[in-house]
């Protein structure tokens, strides 16, 4: 299982870069990983909106959001989530949201 460094600290990640320890992820892991994913700077508070949703949710229902409710519970059209998250909502959104590898994605 691959291991990255983040922080100081290392993650069990699968070979797409999925956390595979969800217990493991804080918000020291997605500011590290953004970098990772392409978000330059500090992750804004429109990044930490998503990515609570999506954590919020996944908590719940113990899967990622459909990308349309996404978009319709955060407000963000999907243009504005691949401005927010370049290598998309699956995944990126949700590998910094310490998420398992949401079904569908490739």
């Amino acid at each position: 299982m691959p291991i990255i460094n983040l922080a100081g600290k290392a993650y069990d990640v699968d070979e797409d870069g999925f956390l595979q320890e969800l217990d493991k992820w804080n918000a020291d892991f997605a500011s590290a990983y953004a970098k990772e994913e392409g978000i330059e700077g500090t992750l804004s508070d429109e990044h930490w909106k998503v990515i609570n949703y999506l954590r919020d949710y996944y908590a719940k229902f113990g899967i990622a959001p459909m990308i349309r409710k996404l978009c319709k519970e955060t407000g963000f059209d999907l243009k504005k989530i691949y401005e927010l998250f370049p290598s998309g909502p699956a995944k990126g959104a949700c590998k910094l949201a310490g998420l398992s590898k949401p079904t569908g994605c490739v």
